[in-house]
């Protein structure tokens, strides 16, 4: 009953804010109409959706937050509003906080910890934050999960599954939009979110990764605190990356500050293929040590991504061959990656690709996004049915953060100058006679374990798709059939759904006629809650 009123609630603040407006006209004519009763009071369709967002809770504002990392699939104008949503949510009370820390650790407090700050941190919509001194003297910040926020996860989950599948069946883009993709997306980020070990391993993975560098220090994770719901990790302090003042007070070099940035993304990327994915400002900060070398310091490791080592390949030649405006080479990039089918013609994708980016190659380079330059390209690719790369939006999401982020340190900043060089050693690295030695010794026992089974492989699939080929028409059978009875079963359904929400439109229409008969209760809810059920079984 707790998940009915709570998707009548989601159903109604939809109502309020006309989220209709930011669908096409394609929606069925009963949604349009029940839309319709809601007085449209707003001229910014993303304001409309943050404000949703933020009026539904916790949940709502984290997956607003996803949204905005997808550029190949919301508009810019929607996205400039869902980059405001912030993540600060009143902070449970501190002895809860200590009964959640003494129950994970199976110790109390004052066991664990020498000191303890009652006051957090930092209070999120997923985990809170306090700081503590180790035993040792060492001092911490201890991270813990929110009391019950699985449990509202699940159920407002399932809620945004169903509204999605409704929207990719009403939708004549929804195949296209992939609305379930996004929330399946949504589940598998938000959930990672949720295991602080997890994140604890990413900033243990990165720590490594840049070990004794110049460039970035990960605080150290002390495993010994730390489990699912739980982290202890090294209290670090810096100047927020944004505090342009403060940074400047302490003469730092801002020019060398804005290309480590650049240095430290395409390291991450190229060199180790494992990055932070969600370095939005309030996860960096700069080391107050060495102003004229400046270092940076980034916590909050609970979004990392990595790219197949092909899409690595392709991803930096793409690059390369776009500034040097070979739009041949883009295209067949792209084919060659399997971003865009196979039979794409070459001709006219390069045609496509000259046109998007000729003007903007018009520019001095020290003026072009780099970040908009991959929008571009990816939407441009799209309309030759490019499917969705979840690794490569990620990773553009990321790059337009570094770039925003080192222009606002730098305004003067040239990301290409800094990466040109960057990616051309790169791929010539690739290729070095030690790389492909290393290759070789890494992958060598396996090719040689792997090489007396190939003949008989190659038998046993030679005869299995005999097999499949004998088959395949009986399951082609079978597959129209029950397609066939899914459709007879739906049409049934749809009738008498389209009768209960009609019913519950009607209600609200005529509730001054007919209040009188009925208990005080708001005409909304009535009608809301009939209209609910229609609903559901159009499902």
């Amino acid at each position: 009953m707790t998940v009915f009123f709570r998707a009548i609630a989601i159903f109604y603040t939809c109502c309020r804010y006309r989220l209709d407006t930011l669908l096409p006209s394609q929606l069925p004519w009963l949604a349009r109409v029940i839309f319709s009763l809601f007085p449209n009071r707003f001229n910014n369709r993303g304001q409309q959706l943050r404000m949703a967002c933020e009026e539904l809770g916790p949940i709502f504002v984290k997956f607003g937050q996803l949204l905005s990392t997808r550029p190949d699939l919301i508009p810019s104008d929607i996205i400039n509003e869902l980059d405001q949503l912030q993540d600060n949510v009143p902070p449970f009370s501190p002895e809860h906080f200590r009964k959640i820390v003494t129950s994970e650790m199976g110790q109390p407090i004052e066991t664990l910890f020498s000191t303890f700050d009652n006051k957090p941190l930092a209070s999120a919509s997923v985990a809170q934050v306090h700081a503590a001194t180790l035993k040792n003297g060492q001092e911490v910040v201890v991270k813990v999960i929110r009391p019950g926020i699985e449990k509202t996860i699940h159920k407002d989950i399932r809620l945004l599954l169903w509204i999605a599948k409704r929207l990719e069946s009403w939708l004549v883009d929804g195949p296209r939009l992939k609305p379930v993709a996004i929330i399946e997306d949504y589940r598998t980020t938000i959930f990672d979110e949720l295991d602080l070990q997890r994140e604890a391993a990413n900033a243990s993975q990165l720590r490594r990764n840049f070990l004794n560098s110049p460039l970035l220090y990960i605080p150290e994770i002390y495993w010994d605190y730390c489990n699912r719901h739980v982290l202890v990790m090294e209290r670090i302090y810096g100047i927020q990356v944004t505090d342009v003042t403060a940074l400047e007070a302490q003469q730092t070099d801002m020019k060398k500050l804005a290309e480590r940035g650049v240095e430290i993304f395409f390291t991450q990327v190229f060199e180790h293929n494992f990055f932070h994915a969600d370095m939005h400002p309030g996860n960096i900060f700069v080391s107050t040590e060495h102003p004229s070398l400046p270092k940076y310091i980034a916590v909050d490791m609970a979004i990392v991504g990595s790219l197949a080592r092909e899409d690595q390949y392709y991803l930096a030649r793409n690059l390369l061959a776009m500034f040097r405006r070979d739009y041949r080479q883009v295209a067949e990039l792209h084919v060659q990656s399997g971003w865009v089918p196979k039979d794409t013609k070459i001709s006219e994708f390069e045609a496509a690709v000259r046109t998007v980016c000729e003007p903007i190659f018009e520019k001095p380079l020290a003026e072009i996004s780099f970040g908009k330059v991959l929008i571009s390209l990816f939407n441009t690719a799209r309309r030759f049915n490019m499917e969705v790369q979840p690794q490569l939006v990620l990773l553009q999401k990321t790059l337009l953060n570094i770039e925003g982020l080192g222009r606002q340190l730098y305004p003067e900043l040239d990301l290409w100058k800094t990466a040109h060089p960057y990616l051309e050693r790169w791929l010539k690295n690739r290729f070095h006679p030690k790389t492909l030695y290393k290759e070789l010794k890494r992958y060598g026992p396996e090719w040689m374990e792997k090489f007396p089974e190939l003949p008989m492989q190659i038998f046993n699939n030679l005869e299995n798709f005999q097999k499949f080929s004998e088959m395949a028409p009986a399951l082609k059978q079978a597959s129209d059939d029950y397609h066939q009875h899914k459709i007879q079963k739906r049409h049934r359904w749809k009738k008498s759904a389209l009768a209960i929400v009609a019913t519950g439109a009607a209600v609200i229409t005529a509730w001054p006629q007919i209040q009188t008969h009925l208990p005080q209760i708001p005409p909304i809810s009535w009608g809301l809650a009939i209209i609910a059920i229609g609903l559901w079984l159009l499902r």
